[in-house]
C-alpha cells in the first residue's frame, strides 16, 4: 500500500512532499515507511518494522491521518492487490 500527499505551492517555494508505504517482507513482518521533503529537495526516510499486519495498517492510517491533519492532499494511492496482503 502506497500514499503520496503533497501540500500545495506556496508562492515562491517548491512543494512539500508526504510518501507513506507499508510492505510485507519475506518472512511474513511488515514495514512502514514515511518519506517526506521538499520537490527537489532534501528527503527523510524513517523505518517501523510491525510484526501483525493489524498492528502495521494502524500506523499507516494514523501516519496517513497526521499529515492529512498537517494539510497535505493525498495525491496518488495503490492499494492491496489481495485481501491478504
Amino acid at each position: 500500500m502506497h500514499l503520496y500527499l503533497q501540500t500545495p505551492p506556496a508562492a515562491g517555494s517548491a512543494p512539500r512532499y508526504c510518501r507513506i508505504a507499508l510492505e510485507q517482507d519475506l518472512l511474513g513482518g511488515w514495514t512502514l515507511y514515511r518519506e517526506s521533503g521538499t520537490e527537489g529537495g532534501r528527503a527523510t526516510l524513517k523505518r517501523e518494522l510491525y510484526l501483525s499486519r493489524d498492528d502495521a495498517l494502524a500506523a499507516f492510517e494514523h501516519a496517513r491521518d497526521a499529515q492529512i491533519k498537517r494539510g497535505f492532499k493525498v495525491m496518488i494511492t495503490q492499494g492491496f492487490d489481495s485481501p491478504h496482503g
